[in-house]
C-alpha cells in the first residue's frame, strides 16, 4: 500500500589489509559467514583495493550513534531530510524483534543528525542518541519502505494490513507486501517492489501476485508491472539520470520459512527507456556468495551501496549531511565516508 504524510518540522530537542587466503568449501550456512580474514570484531571497514579510499576517505570510522536493546526499531524505510537535518526510518514488520504480527504494527522513528553531531563531537567513541517515535495514524500499517522528501512529503509504502492508501491493488487483487520504493529522478514516476514476506512472516493471508517491481504514474493513475522474473524482489533504486535502475532479489531469505541457498542472494540492474518509461532488459549486477543484499543507495559518482543480512541484519542505509547512516536494528552506526549521495528528493 503506498501511503503519502504530510511533512512538518517535528519538535526537534536542543583495517586496510592485504591479504592471501586459501580457499575452502562453502557450508550450509555461507550465506551468514562474511569474508573476513583478519577475524576483526565487527563493525570496522576493510580495504582490499586501494582505489575503495575514494569511496572511504582515508580517516573514515564507523561509530554507534543510537541504540534500542531488545527492538528492532532500525530497519527500513530510511528518509534524509536535509531541511530538518533528520533522518525517518521503520521497526522490523515481521521478525521477533520487531513485536509487529497479524494484531500489532511496527513503529516509525526520526533520529536528529545534529544531535549525532553534537554527541560523537564531544568524544571519540560511541555515542546513545535518543531515538524519538513518532505517534501516526493507525492507517499506517507495516510501514517497511520509504523515500522522500516526496513534493515537501514522507513517501512511505506499507508490507501489511490495508486501511487507507493511496493504491492497494493490481486489477482487484490485494498487492502482496510492497517493501521498497523510489522515485525516477526528474519525474514523478514512482517504482517499488513487491515481494510475499508478509506472507512469508505471517501477517499478510496467501499471496494472490507473483512477486513483481510496478511503476505508479500519478498523473494518470496507471499501475503496470515493469519487471517479473524474481523469488522476492527487495531493494530498489535509480542513477541519478534516471535510465538505470538496481533491485535485488532476496529470494534465499524465506522469511520464517528459513533459508535455500539454491535461491537468489543478487542485484539485477535494468535499462530504462524514459520516453514512454519502460524497462526494455535486465542483466545481473552482482551475486553474493555471503550475506543477502536488501536496500540499494547511489552514490553522485554511481557507486552501488547495498545493506545486508549479514552476522546481523543492516537491511537498509541512507547518506546524510554527516556520512552514511547505517540501520542495523536495534543499533544504529554512522560511517564517515566523503562520498556522497545522490538527490533523492522529488520537487
Amino acid at each position: 500500500m503506498l501511503m503519502k504524510l504530510e511533512l512538518s518540522p517535528p519538535t526537534l530537542s536542543n583495517t586496510m589489509s592485504l591479504v592471501q587466503t586459501t580457499l575452502k568449501w562453502r557450508t550450509n550456512d555461507s550465506y551468514i559467514v562474511g569474508f573476513n580474514p583478519t577475524n576483526t570484531t565487527p563493525p570496522f571497514i576493510q580495504i582490499f583495493d586501494s582505489s575503495f579510499l575514494d569511496v572511504t576517505g582515508s580517516n573514515a570510522t564507523i561509530r554507534l550513534v543510537a541504540s534500542r536493546p531488545g527492538f528492532a526499531v532500525a530497519h527500513e524505510a530510511p528518509i534524509y531530510v536535509p531541511d530538518l537535518n533528520v533522518v525517518f526510518f521503520s521497526s522490523n514488520d515481521g521478525a521477533p524483534l520487531g513485536y509487529s504480527d497479524w494484531y500489532n504494527n511496527s513503529v516509525v522513528s526520526m533520529l536528529n543528525m545534529t544531535e549525532v553531531d553534537n554527541a560523537l563531537a564531544a568524544t571519540t567513541g560511541d555515542v546513545n542518541v535518543q531515538i524519538q517515535t513518532l505517534n501516526l495514524s493507525d492507517t499506517v500499517q507495516m510501514v517497511n519502505g520509504g523515500t522522500g522528501p516526496y513534493k515537501g512529503n514522507l513517501l512511505f509504502v506499507t508490507s501489511g494490513r490495508c486501511a487507507f492508501a493511496s493504491f492497494d491493488n493490481f486489477y482487484g487483487r490485494q498487492f502482496n507486501s510492497l517493501n521498497d520504493i523510489k522515485v525516477l529522478p526528474g519525474t514523478d514516476i514512482v517504482f517499488f517492489t513487491d515481494p510475499t514476506y508478509g506472507w512469508l512472516y505471517e501477517f499478510r493471508p496467501e499471496p494472490m501476485l507473483p512477486s513483481q517491481v510496478y511503476r505508479f504514474d500519478p498523473s494518470t493513475g496507471q499501475i503496470r508491472v515493469v519487471a517479473d522474473q524474481f523469488i522476492l524482489p527487495n531493494g530498489i533504486a535509480f542513477t541519478s539520470d534516471g535510465r538505470t535502475a538496481f533491485v535485488t532479489d532476496t529470494g534465499l531469505n524465506s522469511g520464517l520459512w528459513g533459508y535455500n541457498q539454491t535461491y537468489p542472494a543478487t542485484m539485477q540492474v535494468f535499462c530504462i527507456d524514459l520516453f514512454p518509461v519502460t524497462v526494455p532488459y535486465f542483466s545481473p549486477y552482482s551475486y553474493h556468495d555471503s550475506g543477502i543484499p536488501d536496500g540499494i543507495q547511489l552514490d553522485t559518482n554511481g557507486n552501488v551501496y547495498s545493506g545486508f543480512f549479514l552476522n546481523s541484519t543492516s537491511a537498509e542505509m541512507i547518506f546524510t549531511a554527516s556520512g552514511l547512516l547505517i540501520l542495523d536494528e536495534e543499533r544504529i552506526y554512522l560511517a564517515n565516508i566523503q562520498a556522497q549521495g545522490i538527490d533523492l528528493a522529488a520537487h
